[in-house]
């Protein structure tokens, strides 16, 4: 190939599951094969530097390697990491750069003036959507909330213009699940019940029926946690309509990223106990990824 190097300048939304990461890790493993430099051009993460919050990937559920014909490439799986985790694409470049031994020549291109606190509205760029179901910056902060129940029955309003801060199906009992919800009174959120119809959506639930579903309002956006609302959820509605929610635990786990939590949540655990139970985990990560931070 005549090429002089790599340019990879793609939007992150500052979650583990986003498959733009992985495609900059395979990127990354090319240019080193051939010795190519790779520039990384940076970019803010969306929902701020500042906040990480769990579970964290299980090792036995991840897989940063490229697709052979003895296991499939896991994108949305590469690494050990937070759910929510609080880095941007050039920081995750030299995390995973150094750690997985890709040794590419690598050059990343910070991003102007950014902060680790700052959201995306006030950088001043406009909002892109990365993805037809991120149209909005309040589907960033609440994907990482939601994407763990695309392995299930329930529909995250994929088809709808607020996909990822909705979710519904036709038997969820919305108006008792939205209570037990909200009387948990989980921080920077409240659940509405609110029906919804899915158009078309990608993942085929129930395109064109009026289903019982509940919006997520976000009312205080620097105390959300996503990782608590995906375990309160996956408790409130297991209690009700476990049988409904129909978990496809593989798919389920690589998203949400604990078996062992999924499992004890849906055995009567209180979510935020087991969510505060994996705090040590994020609290080494942090340590373990303060190197490759560039943003104050």
């Amino acid at each position: 190939m005549d090429l002089d190097a790599l340019v990879f300048d793609l939007q992150d939304i500052g979650t583990r599951t986003w498959t733009y990461v992985g495609s900059m890790v395979y990127a990354m493993r090319a240019a080193a094969r051939r010795h190519l430099p790779i520039i990384v051009l940076d970019r803010p993460n969306p929902i701020t530097g500042m906040y990480v919050d769990g579970p964290m990937l299980d090792m036995g559920l991840s897989n940063a390697e490229q697709q052979t014909r003895q296991r499939s490439a896991l994108p949305y799986a590469l690494y050990p990491f937070p759910l929510r985790h609080g880095m941007t694409m050039g920081e995750l470049a030299l995390f995973y750069n150094t750690v997985l031994g890709i040794n590419a020549p690598l050059h990343v291109v910070p991003v102007a003036n950014w902060r680790r606190s700052m959201w995306f509205d006030q950088t001043g760029l406009p909002w892109v959507g990365p993805s037809p179901n991120i149209a909005a910056s309040a589907s960033a902060l609440l994907y990482p909330a939601l994407v763990p129940f695309e392995g299930s029955k329930l529909s995250v309003g994929r088809g709808t213009p607020d996909a990822f801060q909705r979710f519904g199906a036709p038997w969820l009992d919305a108006v008792k699940t939205a209570q037990v919800l909200n009387d948990r009174r989980l921080a920077g959120v409240h659940f509405v019940v609110d029906s919804f119809t899915p158009r078309n959506p990608g993942d085929n639930k129930y395109g064109g029926l009026h289903i019982p579903g509940i919006r997520i309002d976000v009312t205080d956006r620097d105390r959300v946690q996503p990782g608590h609302i995906a375990a309160a959820i996956l408790w409130a509605v297991g209690r009700a309509n476990r049988d409904g929610l129909d978990i496809v635990i593989r798919t389920f786990d690589e998203r949400f990223g604990s078996s062992a939590a999924r499992e004890a949540i849906l055995n009567g655990a209180d979510p935020d106990a087991e969510m505060e139970r994996l705090r040590p985990t994020i609290d080494k990560f942090l340590r373990d990824t303060r190197p490759f931070r560039i943003y104050p």
